[in-house]
């Protein structure tokens, strides 16, 4: 239960970032930027949830970040998609 409850706050955490990395140039500064920013606060999270650094939380932890980098770009994506009409 923990485990999820720590990947729905990761996915929430990486939406800006995402969004951030859908409206920079790909392999831009920036764009490594919204990518490997957000690591440090996952890592705070794991510790100090308490959640550890067992092996079967790395897939889920990667799976999570990943979601949200993707859901905050497909935002950005659709939100200028509608304002161009």
């Amino acid at each position: 239960m923990k485990l999820l409850l720590i990947s729905i706050a990761v996915i929430i955490l990486n939406l800006p970032f995402g969004y951030w990395r859908g409206k920079v140039k790909k392999f831009s500064l920036q764009w490594f930027l919204a990518i490997h920013l957000p690591i440090p606060f996952i890592v705070l999270l794991r510790i100090f949830s308490g959640l550890g650094f067992a092996f079967i939380t790395y897939p889920v932890m990667l799976g999570a970040d990943i979601i949200g980098q993707i859901i905050g770009a497909k935002i950005y994506i659709y939100k200028h998609k509608i304002a161009k009409g």
